[in-house]
């Protein structure tokens, strides 16, 4: 079976050595050309993470990636079965400057690789409702890419939940309802609220990126039973098996072994979407590339 994966990093970054190491992997371009080939993952969505892009305009510039090199936007030098979203630094971000920084952002949408846009609400102290990114949503619906939202439990203490619970996403999919915005990690640990926001809007789907950490293990979902009927109840609410996606958030996790975990997860019938087909509808510009 092909597979997409919806929700990774590619981000030359100390701390991301140490994470990939703790998960059986290195964080290296080369290590990460090996698992695709391994595991039939024939083309990655990789979040914006490194903040070197030039200013252009005088606003907030977005985050890109850069594990093949610093990012070449001229030559793109990443694998040509990756593409990326562009990462978005909120509390950079202020009503004076929006339209600014839509204007840097609007820069790199030219360039077919680019998928979509991601905030990283919780790590960053705004909510995704803010005004200040409604330039951001119009340049988002213009182009026709989604909007992929952190939501849930973050990686440092020094993040804030509130700002990244999955019911903010409701407020932003209910005034722009012609943007299609994702729930990054199923806001775990609040399943129940972002199943529901997904249910509600059309315009909504999910990724099930960076449930696990480290090397779970051949019997982890046996060990952990109860937290996957849990999940598993709350997709069967929803019931829209089109609008989830596999995303592993590498290097956080190993590869072989969360895949292995999503297939007992997900019904059979409906594997082939969630790990390729439904990706390639909500972050549409790989069918270009494919």
């Amino acid at each position: 079976m092909k597979i997409i994966d919806a929700h990774m990093h590619y981000y030359d970054i100390d701390k991301f050595y140490e994470v990939a190491e703790n998960a059986g992997h290195e964080n290296t371009a080369a290590c990460w050309q090996q698992i695709c080939q391994e595991n039939n993952i024939v083309f990655a969505v990789a979040m914006g993470n490194s903040e070197d892009a030039p200013s252009r305009y005088g606003g907030s510039t977005p985050r890109l990636i850069n594990l093949s090199g610093p990012f070449d936007e001229k030559n793109y030098n990443q694998p040509l079965s990756m593409g990326y979203c562009l990462g978005v630094k909120s509390e950079d971000i202020t009503l004076a400057n929006a339209e600014k920084t839509a204007q840097e952002f609007e820069h790199y949408l030219s360039d077919p690789h680019c998928l979509g846009i991601k905030f990283y609400p919780g790590y960053r102290p705004v909510f995704i409702y803010d005004e200040r990114h409604y330039p951001l949503f119009e340049l988002a619906r213009h182009y026709n890419v989604p909007v992929a939202v952190h939501t849930g439990d973050t990686a440092t203490p020094v993040a804030k939940l509130r700002y990244a619970h999955p019911l903010t996403v409701d407020e932003v999919a209910a005034d722009f309802p012609d943007v299609q915005f994702v729930i990054c990690h199923c806001g775990n640990p609040w399943l129940l609220d972002a199943t529901e926001v997904a249910t509600k809007n059309d315009n909504v789907a999910v990724d099930l990126s960076g449930l696990l950490e480290g090397i779970p293990g051949p019997h982890f979902y046996r060990q952990n039973q109860g937290y996957f009927d849990y999940l598993g109840m709350w997709l069967r609410y929803m019931n829209r098996w089109d609008k989830l996606m596999y995303g592993s958030d590498w290097p956080l996790i190993n590869i072989p072994d969360y895949i292995a975990i999503m297939r007992q997860l997900i019904p059979e019938e409906h594997q082939e979407a969630f790990f390729y087909s439904n990706a390639l509808r909500v972050y549409s510009r790989i069918q270009k590339i494919l």
